[in-house]
């Protein structure tokens, strides 16, 4: 895997190796479709753990906020973003970078017709996100950053591979689950120009040579939790209580969930479940639950802020993640939500799904069942529920399996080591030829 030769005007430092390695980039520019994002609090722990190490951050977001609920620790990042402005603003700018680099460019959307004309939804997104990067790039030039890292296979990365193209500043991009599941953004060309190729799974990887990636080309690096909120929890927990935190959406199997609650209110176990998010599927879940009955045992109380997630993940008896596979190939990556429960000391029930039992191992740290079985979810549940001893063993083995395996500050320095090697290897390559 490659970057394409090109003049850096981007100078580097010499960072403190007291604090990072020498070769790692001080100022690195984050690319992601929407910042602040509810969902993407892993992303924010990352960025924190850069800033913590000594990088400046920087962070370019394709569209503007429009979400109501943000949560405090991105509020308290909202200064580094460098947003879209109107149309009448950013057309001078676009204009000038056309004509500071028109035939690079002119590559570059051709190779965005000839990769998505068959996708004409994705090819106008992809130019109106290639526009916006554009309009960025005197706010960007003033910050001279020294790499660029794009979540996301789709859009994000899209702009990062184009802005590396114009300004031979090295990128990677993190690919995690619908990205690559479901859509091919260039995903060959991203891989074969990038530094490097980042995923979230083992299982990714494998994934991922259908566009000719090969294993050692790319590094896992786990959407990791903070420990420091989210306190061990074993022997306080509420009784018969059962959490789930997702969006509500059809890959996260809440459609499985309500007909496997339907089955313990038959065989007369006791329980209470609540699943926190929202989503597209909430009409049709609400319909499954008046259709079975449980009303006053199933709660849907929408999005809530970290604090009351994380209160509900240290409360509940089991937490249940019954993710599946859509017909049209989605899945789930590996569940930061179910990480969050086990940090706690959860005993938790999830699915071979994807990645996901790279994380929950059956019978060492939570129990996992086939996806779409709600027979199995339902017997799993009752087991937990049932067996308060089996429950915190598995729970103390799921906080180790966390703790050593999918800390975010952990995985945030495995990230920029392997950045900070790519630009070592770069550096001894150019002292070599000279």
């Amino acid at each position: 895997m490659g970057h394409r030769n090109g003049a850096q005007f981007f100078a580097p430092r010499i960072p403190s190796p007291v604090i990072l390695p020498s070769s790692a980039p001080q100022r690195v520019l984050y690319l992601v479709s929407l910042f602040p994002c509810w969902s993407e609090t892993f992303i924010v722990r990352e960025i924190e753990r850069f800033i913590e190490r000594g990088v400046d951050v920087r962070i370019l977001s394709l569209k503007a906020p429009s979400e109501s609920l943000v949560q405090r620790r991105a509020e308290a990042l909202m200064s580094r973003v460098i947003g879209p402005s109107t149309v009448v603003l950013e057309a001078p700018v676009v204009v000038l970078e056309c004509l500071r680099h028109p035939l690079r460019l002119l590559l570059i959307v051709a190779e965005l017709f000839a990769g998505l004309w068959r996708q004409p939804s994705a090819l106008l997104k992809s130019l109106v996100a290639l526009w916006r990067g554009l309009a960025a790039m005197p706010a960007i030039r003033r910050f001279q950053p020294e790499w660029l890292h794009a979540h996301w296979a789709t859009y994000p990365s899209t702009v990062a591979w184009a802005l590396s193209r114009l300004s031979g500043v090295p990128f990677s991009f993190t690919a995690h689950a619908h990205d690559i599941f479901v859509e091919d953004q260039l995903i060959a060309a991203k891989l074969s120009d990038a530094a490097m190729g980042i995923t979230i799974s083992r299982y990714n990887v494998k994934y991922l040579a259908r566009w000719g990636a090969k294993p050692e080309q790319l590094h896992v690096v786990h959407c990791g939790v903070d420990f420091s909120e989210l306190a061990e929890n074993l022997d306080a927990r509420a009784l018969a209580s059962i959490a789930s935190v997702g969006r509500l959406d059809p890959i996260k199997g809440f459609d499985v969930l309500v007909p496997a609650l339907a089955l313990l209110k038959e065989r007369g176990v006791p329980f209470h479940c609540t699943v926190i998010g929202e989503g597209p599927q909430r009409a049709q879940l609400e319909g499954q639950r008046a259709s079975a009955s449980l009303q006053g045992q199933l709660d849907f109380p929408g999005a809530k802020p970290q604090e009351t997630v994380r209160a509900a993940l240290s409360d509940a008896t089991i937490f249940v993640m019954p993710s599946v596979k859509t017909p049209e190939g989605n899945q789930d990556g590996i569940p930061v939500a179910l990480m969050e429960a086990m940090a706690t000391g959860a005993a938790v029930v999830s699915t071979t799904v994807s990645g996901i039992p790279e994380l929950v191992r059956h019978e060492e740290n939570g129990l996992v069942v086939a996806p779409g079985d709600a027979v199995a979810l339902a017997d799993a549940l009752q087991r937990l529920l049932a067996d308060g001893a089996l429950r915190r063993k598995l729970g103390a083995a799921a906080r180790q399996t966390v703790a050593r395996e999918f800390d975010a500050r952990t995985e945030a320095d495995t990230l920029l080591r392997a950045m900070a090697q790519h630009l070592a290897t770069v550096g001894e390559r150019v002292a070599h030829a000279r």
